[in-house]
């Protein structure tokens, strides 16, 4: 008999879609709780119970140092209850496990202001951020995203494109340098780009919402395990959720689906 696939969502502080993420992973096949992080800090939650770690999206105390700063500032530097070692350290022997880890939107600001995206020396430091749109407003629409089929993301696997909403005022991607930029496209970890509809990467707006270098909407480490995406996969798990359900022929089930089922599908094979 199958193995449970045990998924962890973290909350408070300011998400605000832990449950439609949990629901995406609890129909992609795995056993979902949502922890807030205070369970976490306090020593009654372990993050090594769990297979599958989801940092969801929302607004970390109200984005008031930036998207997710103070968050990330939280799990960096906050200690566990009754241990020496901060979260953080917890978080890294998780990842050292070859676990899964994916943060939508907020929980991508997260990943990449942690240093744990994109990693591509194995160093947990900053190198790149999520910052204000270019047109200084929150961007709440639909977008077609092409999808790399070298890029070694698990998540993507099998896929050309999807259609996601977006919903953020800081999800420009910005790298600090020309060279790390080179480095995530060359080592094919620029997992998905803003395209037109018919999935040509782009740089014009509203194809491009917030202005992202490359057109970048997500990406992973050179594992392919850790993935960071702005575009929200919880929020098309079903047809009706799609903006033209009424009008236009839809598979039940939603793109984005997909996403949380290759990771399930992946973990089991490896339990």
């Amino acid at each position: 008999m199958a193995k449970t696939v045990k998924a962890i969502v973290i909350s408070g502080y300011g998400t605000n879609c832990e449950r439609e993420v949990a629901h995406a992973c609890r129909l992609a096949g795995a056993a979902a709780d949502i922890v807030h992080i205070t369970e976490l800090l306090a020593g009654r939650i372990n993050l090594n119970d769990y297979h599958f770690l989801n940092l969801a999206g929302g607004f970390l105390d109200g984005d008031d140092l930036g998207s997710a700063k103070a968050g990330a500032n939280r799990l960096l530097h906050a200690r566990v209850v009754g241990e020496d070692d901060s979260l953080a350290e917890q978080l890294k022997e998780f990842i050292a496990a070859g676990k899964l880890v994916m943060g939508v939107c907020n929980g991508f600001q997260l990943l990449v202001k942690m240093g744990l995206l994109p990693a591509i020396d194995g160093n947990f430091r900053q190198t790149c951020t999520l910052t204000n749109n270019d047109r200084g407003r929150f961007e709440n629409r639909w977008s077609w995203l092409k999808i790399d089929p070298e890029s070694p993301c698990i998540y993507t696997r099998g896929l050309n494109g999807l259609y996601l909403p977006v919903r953020h005022g800081e999800g420009k991607f910005v790298a600090d340098s020309p060279k790390t930029l080179q480095q995530l496209e060359d080592l094919h970890l620029t997992v998905m780009k803003y395209a037109d509809c018919d999935l040509h990467p782009s740089m014009e707006f509203p194809d491009n919402p917030n202005g992202s270098e490359a057109s970048i909407a997500g990406i992973c480490d050179p594992t392919g395990r850790l993935f960071g995406l702005m575009p929200h996969p919880e929020a098309y798990t079903h047809r009706t959720h799609h903006p033209r359900w009424t009008r236009e022929t839809l598979p039940e089930e939603g793109m984005g689906l997909i996403l949380y089922r290759n990771a399930v599908n992946f973990i089991q094979k490896e339990l």
